[in-house]
């Protein structure tokens, strides 16, 4: 690659998992099963942090591409898996506005409530939907710093015409994040955490 240049590569365990089910259509309820699938999955492969998203096609209901946290695989303290997830569908979809392409209508199912910097990819993103799993308090309560986001992030979110939908299929979510702690695996907030 060259050095000036910029490309999101998933791990290819990921894009065959998503391959695999790029056609098949889910429920709210079957999609976020499908992402704590991915995040478990990308916790035993050691990808990164216990986190996943996908993003999907509100129309068609369809798969568009899928992300995992990859900040300790990579070394790379941005890519957590909502920003891969809406890299990979904003380079498949060839726009940086998903919502000037394709439907339009795109959702982004995470397994986690997004962190600071999370929220404000979400925001230019051109999502007009986020479904999360776990709460900020569930990341919070293994360790992860979330960021200073404002206290009624879903409603900034909402004012800006993108849906907010929470707790869906939480207990399954906090499970992931739990196990992940439980193995005793890197929390990777900076080790600079005193503003110094």
């Amino acid at each position: 690659m060259d050095k000036g240049s910029f490309s999101l590569k998933l791990p290819r365990w990921v894009r065959r998992f998503v391959t695999d089910h790029s056609q098949m259509c889910y429920d709210l309820r079957e999609r976020m099963d499908w992402v704590i699938d991915l995040a478990r999955e990308a916790l035993f492969r050691r990808s990164g942090g216990p986190f996943a998203a996908a993003v999907f096609d509100m129309e068609t209901e369809h798969l568009v591409t899928a992300g995992v946290n990859m900040v300790t695989s990579l070394s790379c303290s941005v890519l957590h898996a909502e920003i891969a997830a809406i890299v990979a569908a904003q380079q498949q979809l060839k726009d940086f506005d998903l919502a000037s392409v394709g439907s339009g209508r795109y959702q982004l199912v995470t397994s986690t409530e997004p962190c600071t910097m999370c929220l404000g990819a979400i925001i230019w993103s051109g999502v007009r939907s986020v479904v999360c799993g776990a709460r900020d308090e569930d990341a919070r309560a293994v360790g992860f710093d979330e960021g200073p986001k404002p206290a009624d992030w879903a409603g900034e979110l909402n004012r800006r015409g993108i849906e907010v939908v929470g707790d869906i299929r939480r207990t399954e979510a906090v499970k992931v994040l739990a196990e992940y702690k439980n193995l005793g695996r890197e929390i990777y907030n900076s080790r600079r955490s005193d503003g110094q």
